[in-house]
C-alpha cells in the first residue's frame, strides 16, 4: 500500500537530514530497515477528547502479514507509543521490557551488552559469546542471532511484539520459546519527526531524535539518532584500576530510504551502535550465609575490587526489503547483514581480597570478546492476495554466520597481567523451506497450518590457546594432566584422549509444524487454539583449562495453548488470555560455575512448562486508562539422573547429593523462571485549556523469586522484585510539545538478580532509584 503522495515542492527534509548527518557520524550510523509490509507513522500523543470512547485497533505482523491482533491465533502482547516512551525514560537498555508483558523475563550478566530473553520460563543462562537462545529477536525483519546483537537499543520504534510459544514455521530455528519483534518507524511522504532530551540522576543524559519525509514523489527517507550517558554511581573504595562503576556512553543511529512505485516497493536501511562503559559489576559476599538476605553492611553505592572493569562494543548492519505486487501474489525479498565487535572485562570474584581464605579462595579476572563477526541472511517469500477463503505463504530462507571469540584471563595479584588466552572460530550455515495456509472454513471458523524444514550446520575450531595461571589442563575424566604448570594447545588436545580433536561440527535436520484455529463467537469475541513445534540447533562448548569439549544436541518442543481475545464494552476494554502447556525434549542446559568453575553443556531428558497469562486494557473513565498483565509459569526439569556441580562458595544447597558428589536437579524449576509476573500501568489525564493536557502515568512490575542456577540453594535464590515508576507531565500544542518529571524504581527496592557461585557468595543487583526530567517536541 503506498503512502499519500505530495507534490514536488521545496522540502525541509533535505535540510534536516543534512543537519543530522554529523550526529549520525558520531553515533556511527548507517541505514537500517523497517517493516515493508506495514505503513507506520510517528506515534502521536493521545487526544483524550477523541480517544476517550474506544481503544484503537492494534495491527501486528506475527504471522508475517498485517492483521488485527484479535484475529491471530497466537498469544501476543505489544508495547508501543507513550508506554514505550515512559518505560525507556531512564536511559535503560532493552532489559526495561522485562516483565512488561506477561511471561517475559530479560536479564544479563554482561550489563547492557548481552541480554538473555526468557518466555514462559524457557530460556538459556549460558554466558558464552557463541551461545544460542530459544527466544529469537527479530529487529526490522532481520534475525539477531548472536546474543550481543540482541542488545541494540530501542529508539524511534513503532511497536514491540512479543510472540509466546514456538514460532518454528514462519520464523525458523531457535524460536521454540517465542519471538520478540522490534519494528522501527518507517519513512513516509509526510514531513515529521521528534526531538527528545532527558536528564536524570548521576548526570544521566538521554537524547533522541528523528526526522523523515518525502524527497521526491516516490522516495522518502527517515533518520533517527540516540545518545545516552551516565556517570559512575558506584564508588570503588579500593585503590584499583577503576575509581567507580556503572557509568556508560552509548550512541546509535539509523537511516532508511523508501521507494514506492506502482507495483514495486524497496526499503533500504542501515544502522550502527557504539557502547563504552562498565561491564557487569560483581559484588563479593553480599549474601548472609544460609539466607538470601544481603549482609548487614551491604551498600549498593560502594564496592572494593582490585580487577579492571570495562566494556566496549561496536555493531553495524544494513538491509534491503523489496516487494513486488504480481497481481494474485506478492513477492518479498529480505536481505540482511549484521556485524559486531565487542570486548568485556571484569573482576569476577568481585573483591579485593584477602585471597586464599574461606571467604575468597582465589582471585578471578577475565574478559571475553568478539574481534570479527559477520551474519548474512536472505529470505524470499511469496504471499497470496486472494479475496477467497484460501490464502497461503511460501518461502526460502538462508543464514550464514562466521565469527571468532576470544577469552582472556588476568592475574589480579600481578597488576592485572594476562595469564591466559583462547581464540575459537564458529561457523553456522542454515537453510530452510517453509509455508503456511489460512482457510476460512465457515463465516465463524478459520483454520491455519504451517510447516518448515530446516538444515542447520555448525562448526567450531580452537585456533589458539595458552594458560600460565593456577589452572592446569583438565581432561574428560576431570583428571589433571601431568606436566609443567603451563597449559598449551597441545596439552589441551592431549586432554581430549587418543584420537581426540579440538574441533567439532553438528548437522541438524528438523521438520516443524503448527496447526491453529480461530472461532468467532461474535464480532467482538474470538476463541483460539494452537498446537506447534519448534527446535533449537545443537550447541558446542570448546575445551579449556576447566572443561573438555562438549556438544549438546538439538532440543525440540511441543506446545499446546488455547485462549480468548475480546473487545468489551463497546471497545472501551480489550482482553486476551490463555492457558498453555509445553514439553521440551533434550533441553540444552548450562551448568555455570560451580565448584569446578566450569561451563558445561548438558541435555536434560525432558522439561515441562505450563500456566496461564492474560492482558487487559481498559478505559475505566474517559480520562483514566489502565493496563494489567499477569502470568503464571510452572516449569520443571524431569531427568532423574541429571547431576550438576554445586556451588563452590560457602552456600547452602537444597538438592540431594548425587553419586558423583554433585547435586541431583530432577524436579527443579528452570533457572531465571519466575512463577508469577504482574504488570500494571495507569494514565490519568485532565484538559488544561483548548490544546493542553496535564497527566499522571504510573507503571509497576512484579516478578516472584527465581533460581539463579540449575541447582537450588538458599543464597542463590533471588527474592521477589517489585519496581514502580511515575511520570507527571504537561503537553500543549495538541500534543506537539511535552515536558515531564519521571522516576524509575521509585521505592528503591534493591535485589540480587544473578550470582557467581564458584568461589564466594557473589551477586549482582538491579538498577537503583532514578529521578529525572524530559522534554519532547514533535513536528
Amino acid at each position: 500500500m503506498s503512502a499519500r503522495r505530495l507534490r514536488a515542492t521545496p522540502r525541509p527534509l533535505a535540510v534536516a537530514v543534512l543537519a543530522l548527518l554529523p550526529l549520525m557520524a558520531v553515533a556511527q550510523t548507517t541505514p537500517e530497515s523497517t517493516d515493508a509490509a506495514v505503513p507506520q507513522t510517528v506515534d502521536q500523543p493521545a487526544d483524550t477528547q477523541e480517544r476517550a470512547a474506544t481503544l484503537d485497533t492494534v495491527q501486528v505482523t506475527a504471522q508475517r502479514r498485517v492483521e488485527n491482533i484479535q484475529d491471530v491465533p497466537v498469544s501476543i502482547s505489544t508495547v508501543s507509543g507513550e508506554k514505550l516512551d515512559v518505560l525507556a525514560s531512564g536511559g535503560t537498555d532493552v532489559r526495561f521490557l522485562s516483565g512488561r508483558v506477561p511471561s517475559l523475563n530479560i536479564e544479563s550478566s554482561f550489563g547492557r551488552a548481552f541480554p538473555r530473553f526468557y518466555i514462559r520460563g524457557y530460556g538459556n543462562t549460558d554466558f558464552r559469546l557463541n551461545t544460542s537462545q530459544p527466544v529469537s529477536l527479530v529487529y526490522d525483519d532481520i534475525v539477531q542471532e548472536n546474543p550481543i546483537l540482541k542488545g541494540f537499543p530501542l529508539f524511534d520504534i513503532a511497536r514491540v511484539e512479543v510472540l509466546r510459544g514456538p514460532q518454528g514455521s514462519l520464523f525458523g530455528r531457535n524460536t521454540p520459546a517465542g519471538v520478540v519483534k522490534f519494528d522501527s518507524v518507517r519513512p513516509s511522504q509526510e514531513f515529521d519527526g521528534y526531538a527528545k532530551v532527558g536528564i536524570g540522576s548521576d548526570n544521566l543524559w538521554n537524547v533522541e531524535g528523528a526526522v523523515g519525509g518525502g524527497l521526491t514523489d516516490t522516495v522518502s527517507a527517515r533518520a533517527s539518532v540516540l545518545f545516552q550517558r551516565r556517570d559512575d554511581w558506584v564508588e570503588n573504595t579500593f585503590e584499583g584500576p577503576n575509581d567507580g562503576f556503572e557509568g556508560y556512553d552509548e550512541s546509535a543511529g539509523r537511516v532508511q530510504f523508501l521507494y514506492e512505485g506502482e507495483s514495486f516497493e524497496a526499503l533500504f536501511g542501515a544502522h550502527a551502535r557504539h557502547l563504552n562503559g562498565t561491564a557487569r559489576l560483581f559484588r563479593a559476599n553480599i549474601f548472609e550465609p544460609g539466607t538470601n538476605d544481603f549482609v548487614d553492611d551491604f551498600d549498593e553505592d560502594e564496592v572494593a575490587v582490585d580487577g579492571y572493569n570495562h566494556s566496549e562494543l561496536d555493531s553495524q548492519g544494513a538491509n534491503a526489503r523489496l516487494s513486488w505486487d504480481l497481481g494474485g501474489v506478492k513477492l518479498y525479498s529480505i536481505t540482511g547483514y549484521e556485524s559486531v565487535e565487542t570486548y568485556s572485562r571484569g573482576d569476577i570474584d568481585g573483591s579485593a581480597g584477602p585471597y586464599f581464605t574461606a571467604q575468597v579462595p582465589f582471585a578471578s579476572e577475565t574478559a571475553d570478546g568478539i574481534p570479527e563477526h559477520s551474519q548474512w541472511t536472505q529470505e524470499f517469500r511469496l504471499e497470496s492476495q486472494s479475496s477467497g477463503p484460501l490464502n497461503w505463504q511460501a518461502g526460502l530462507f538462508y543464514f550464514k554466520e562466521d565469527y571468532d571469540v576470544e577469552s582472556f584471563s588476568y592475574d589480579s595479584l600481578a597488576g592485572g597481567a594476562q595469564d591466559g588466552y583462547q581464540r575459537i572460530n564458529q561457523t553456522n550455515d542454515a537453510w530452510a523451506v517453509f509455508g503456511a495456509l489460512t482457510w476460512q472454513a465457515t463465516d465463524k471458523l478459520e483454520l491455519r497450518a504451517g510447516m518448515r524444514y530446516t538444515v542447520d550446520d555448525k562448526g567450531l575450531d580452537v585456533e589458539e590457546y595458552w594458560n600460565t595461571g593456577f589452572a592446569p589442563c583438565i581432561g574428560p575424566t576431570l583428571g589433571i594432566i601431568p606436566g609443567p604448570p603451563k597449559c598449551t594447545l597441545a596439552q589441551l588436545l592431549a586432554a581430549e584422549g587418543a584420537g581426540g580433536s579440538l574441533s567439532a561440527s553438528t548437522e541438524d535436520k528438523k521438520f516443524n509444524w503448527d496447526l491453529s484455529a480461530v472461532y468467532a463467537l461474535n464480532e467482538d469475541v474470538n476463541f483460539y487454539g494452537r498446537v506447534a513445534t519448534g527446535f533449537r540447533g545443537s550447541s558446542i562448548q570448546s575445551a579449556s583449562a576447566f572443561n573438555s569439549k562438549s556438544v549438546a544436541g538439538p532440543e525440540t518442543v511441543l506446545s499446546f495453548e488455547a485462549g480468548i481475545k475480546a473487545d468489551l464494552f463497546d471497545k472501551r476494554a480489550r482482553l486476551s488470555g490463555g492457558v498453555f502447556h509445553y514439553r521440551v525434549k533434550d533441553q540444552q542446559l548450562t551448568a555455570v560455575g560451580g565448584s569446578g568453575n566450569a561451563n558445561i553443556l548438558l541435555n536434560a531428558e525432558k522439561s515441562i512448562g505450563q500456566g496461564f497469562e492474560f492482558d487487559l486494557e481498559a478505559y475505566l473513565t474517559d480520562s483514566l486508562l489502565v493496563t494489567l498483565g499477569s502470568s503464571y509459569n510452572d516449569t520443571e526439569i524431569q531427568d532423574s539422573d541429571l547431576e550438576v556441580a554445586q556451588c563452590g562458595a560457602l552456600c547452602t544447597p537444597l538438592d540431594p547429593l548425587g553419586p558423583n558428589g554433585g547435586r541431583l536437579i530432577d524436579g527443579n524449576p528452570l533457572p531465571q523462571a519466575p512463577k508469577w509476573n504482574h504488570n500494571l500501568t495507569a494514565r490519568w489525564g485532565m484538559p488544561a485549556g483548548a490544546d493542553a493536557e496535564f497527566y499522571v502515568f504510573t507503571d509497576w512490575v512484579y516478578r516472584s523469586e527465581v533460581n539463579f542456577f540449575l541447582y537450588e540453594s538458599e543464597e542463590f535464590t533471588g527474592k521477589s522484585l517489585l519496581e514502580g515508576g511515575v511520570r507527571v507531565g504537561y503537553s500543549w500544542g495538541l500534543g506537539d510539545y511535552e515536558v515531564a518529571l519521571f522516576g524509575r524504581n521509585i521505592t528503591n527496592q534493591i535485589r540480587a538478580v544473578g550470582g557467581i557461585d564458584f568461589n564466594n557468595l557473589t551477586g549482582f543487583i538491579n538498577e537503583p532509584r532514578m529521578w529525572g526530567a524530559e522534554f519532547k517536541a514533535r513536528f
